[in-house]
């Protein structure tokens, strides 16, 4: 029992269930016995991930590859997909120990090494271990993911691979732990439910030290860039809303009263986050989109991430809403003001809306959710302090991890002619789409947009 309470799920069931909490401790017996394999609680946590993982394949590439252009869609798919294979073999063999052994203020230990210790009977809290490590791997998969929409379409593929793997090991897992595996900010008593400073705020601040150290697209300001396919794009937002039931509601680590408040919260934030973008774009811009909706609703998801279990409903709501003011302003009018590319504005959703989120958690907490003994105002300076140190360390890790990348590849984007043709040929050698009536092969494809002669081979610089 004293392992289940010193974990991460428990720590934040307990901050939000002190009569739970009571009940437990209640009875001497009770508190010594050793915790107990739950069917509902391991059925739940099962589909979890695998509702987290669906945020990955199919939710964020058709969300990222309906938002570039036709000639980059495979690109995306690509860069989604081999996220979930680096990060799912790298979390079992180093990333799960690196983050959640012991170690540390600041990084795990090597003590759970390639899941060493580790057996089926194993549990963590009342469902296998071996459960948590693929529910903890599915958020690790994500969010190097999350960082491709800002590079989208001009990163080599070669470089794009050596940085998930470099970046997982030293911005994630050290972050994971810090929050979740009771290191620095854990002991501090910062609050991130589901991932908010792990998840949004890292990928996002990282996303924009990359887009602007890759400099902008070829075009980029001078010539329409739109989304090829919107149907995509939007499919992809609503199964990222589904998938996120298994992100926050799944967090809970139990199939109870905070997994429902967790859902109850998300669903209603994106909501209220949708409508109030469209209200702001309705009025700014004579009209509402489709596009906008669906950044809206993600924007919403985001933000509650870190506060879900504990806000209100109607707290919820004002986090939804105040997400959609500051991403609607990040990503109209911050943007083109400091003229970086961030392709697919994963600084202003996922960054922005992250820092929010956490922000918020202090803002709105609910009174069954404030740590014993801690005031609103002290948790809100908790808050401030984890917020300001992620959105310096995940930047500056990343920066110089690029420039490490640079100096050994020479250069990280791909050349003018590879960018005009498209990643999906120059990078791939293939295309989503088919064109005339030799379609079907790369080279086909290459000749129709004039890239190469027909008969040409079409090589990759990755």
């Amino acid at each position: 029992m004293t392992r289940f309470l010193t974990t991460p799920f428990a720590r934040r069931a307990l901050a939000l269930a002190p009569v739970a909490g009571a009940l437990l401790f209640g009875s001497p017996a009770w508190a010594e016995e050793e915790p107990t394999l739950d069917s509902g609680n391991t059925a739940w946590m099962l589909t979890s991930a695998a509702l987290v993982l669906m945020m990955t394949l199919p939710g964020l590439s058709l969300f990222y590859a309906g938002l570039v252009r036709a000639k980059n869609a495979l690109s995306l798919f690509m860069q989604c997909l081999v996220s979930a294979g680096v990060a799912g073999v790298l979390w079992v063999v180093i990333g799960y120990s690196l983050a959640f052994a012991e170690g540390n203020a600041f990084i795990g230990g090597f003590g759970k090494l390639g899941l060493a210790g580790i057996t089926p009977d194993t549990l963590w809290g009342t469902f296998p271990e071996y459960l948590f490590v693929i529910f903890q791997a599915m958020f690790a998969i994500i969010t190097p993911a999350l960082m491709v929409g800002a590079f989208a379409e001009r990163m080599r593929f070669g470089p794009y691979l050596a940085f998930i793997v470099i970046w997982l090991l030293v911005v994630y897992c050290p972050l994971a732990h810090m929050v979740w595996g009771g290191g620095y900010w854990a002991q501090a008593g910062a609050l991130d439910f589901a991932g908010g400073l792990v998840v949004h705020m890292s990928s996002g601040f990282s996303a924009l030290v990359a887009a602007i150290l890759l400099g902008r697209r070829r075009g980029f300001g001078k010539e329409p860039m739109p989304p090829h396919n919107l149907p995509f794009a939007v499919i992809g937002a609503s199964l990222l809303w589904v998938g996120w039931f298994g992100f926050n509601a799944g967090s809970a680590g139990a199939a109870d009263q905070t997994a429902a408040l967790a859902f109850l919260t998300t669903s209603t934030a994106a909501s209220s986050a949708l409508l109030a973008w469209m209200a702001i774009e309705w009025i700014h811009r004579g009209k509402p989109t489709v596009l906008g909706a669906a950044t809206a609703a993600v924007a919403g998801l985001v933000a509650i991430t870190p506060a879900c279990a504990f806000v209100t409903p109607m707290g919820s709501i004002a986090v939804g809403a105040g997400v959609s003011v500051l991403s609607y302003v990040a990503v109209t009018f911050l943007k083109p003001a400091l003229g970086y590319d961030d392709s697919l504005d994963v600084f202003g959703v996922h960054g922005i809306g992250g820092a929010w989120g956490a922000l918020a958690t202090g803002l709105f907490i609910a009174d069954f959710a404030l740590p014993e003994g801690t005031t609103r105002g002290g948790q809100l300076w908790i808050q401030v302090q984890s917020i300001l140190f992620t959105a310096v360390f995940a930047p500056l890790a990343t920066y110089l991890i690029l420039l490490a990348l640079r100096a050994v590849f020479g250069s990280l984007r791909v050349d003018d002619e590879a960018e005009f043709a498209g990643l999906d040929l120059a990078e791939h050698s293939e295309s989503a789409y088919e064109f005339g009536t030799a379609s079907g092969t790369s080279t086909a494809h290459a000749a129709a947009v004039g890239h190469v002669p027909a008969g040409a081979p079409v090589t990759s610089k990755a």
